[in-house]
């Protein structure tokens, strides 16, 4: 099975041989790294930017006027940032251009904790990506999502964010992406560099499909009717090892894995609220206006005499950032015996 960067090499070098993507790139985008997660590894279209990530953003946005399509990536969410008026101006140049200037431009960049990067690479950036008007935004959990989720991005004709969580690029996934050997052994062989000299070096491509994720369908991972838990990116493995250890307890958890942040699939969650009468919401974004919070807010309000405990939401500490220190990292971020005991107590509550 694939994990996380090689299912975004995969969507890459399909979309460039199907879709007509003619650019792909950021900082050590190109040869010979390939990314910093060797993501961008073997894709014929990338090459390297100049360390810069407004230049980044704003070569995306002119490439994506002229019409042709483009994925920039921005090395670690901690460095988007200082381009923050940018992709303001790109999610709202077809709504000001009165849709005659569409951007098909998709930005891609690693978000979040668990590979012990301190303050300067250890960001999300959901919360804020969720206020971008004019953009969808897409977290996937496992390889196969990510695979289908890029290329849903790759096509769509406006801005596109595609968030990659950086503590699952090393991941396998459960499912074989469309096309790919099932020896991982196999596919390493295929397309991953080796180490040393890489000047002659060339990806023997398997013959990929097509597979799309649909932008704002969710999917349930568990199913359960005591509880409903939301989450998406590598928080939602986490909220399925809790759901199945407390499942042996007796606990009935059923966990959503929203992978569309906006637009998000608001007939999902909402169903499996009607059926549970209790909600979780789980990231690790800080939890001062946190997407969450907007969730549930809305299942407040949309659902209060339906609900038998008040909506709940789970996320990162408010602290000016990570520390490097496991100790520090963890008490700053969700863990798994932190969603353990909020389920626990959730489902305690008695209307």
């Amino acid at each position: 099975m694939a994990n996380m960067a090689q299912a975004v090499r995969m969507a890459l070098h399909y979309a460039e041989t199907n879709y007509d993507l003619k650019d792909v790139f950021g900082q050590d985008v190109g040869a010979p790294l390939g990314g910093v997660f060797t993501a961008t590894q073997g894709v014929k279209t990338a090459w390297n930017s100049t360390l810069d990530e407004r230049g980044i953003i704003g070569m995306a946005m002119g490439i994506a006027m002229t019409g042709d399509r483009c994925v920039a990536e921005i090395q670690f969410a901690d460095y988007i940032f200082n381009t923050i008026d940018l992709l303001k101006i790109a999610g709202n140049t077809l709504w000001c251009s009165n849709g005659n200037f569409p951007l098909p431009m998709t930005v891609m960049t690693p978000v979040g904790a668990g590979i012990r990067g301190s303050v300067y690479h250890s960001h999300s950036f959901d919360a804020w990506a969720s206020r971008l008007a004019g953009w969808k935004v897409v977290m996937p959990s496992n390889p196969l999502d990510a695979y289908g989720l890029l290329l849903s991005c790759i096509l769509d004709p406006n801005p596109c964010m595609f968030l990659k969580p950086k503590a699952l690029m090393r991941v396998r996934g459960e499912e074989l992406i469309p096309g790919e050997p099932a020896d991982e052994k196999e596919l390493k062989a295929m397309i991953d560099a080796p180490i040393g000299d890489r000047s002659k070096w060339k990806p023997k491509w398997p013959k990929l499909e097509e597979y799309l994720v649909p932008f704002g369908k969710g999917k349930i991972t568990r199913s359960g009717d005591q509880i409903t838990v939301v989450s998406y990116g590598r928080h939602l493995l986490l909220c399925n090892d809790v759901a199945d250890l407390l499942k042996t307890e007796g606990y009935s958890a059923e966990v959503i894995d929203l992978r569309s942040i906006y637009p998000y699939d608001w007939q999902m969650i909402k169903t499996s609220i009607q059926k549970t009468g209790r909600v979780l919401f789980v990231n690790e974004d800080t939890e001062v206006t946190n997407f969450g919070e907007h969730l549930a807010y809305r299942a407040t309000t949309e659902l209060f005499f339906e609900l038998m405990a008040p909506p709940r939401v789970l996320a990162g500490k408010a602290v000016p950032g990570i520390g490097l220190y496991p100790s520090l990292e963890d008490a700053s971020v969700p863990q798994k015996h932190e969603i353990e005991t909020l389920i626990r107590s959730i489902c305690a509550e008695v209307p």
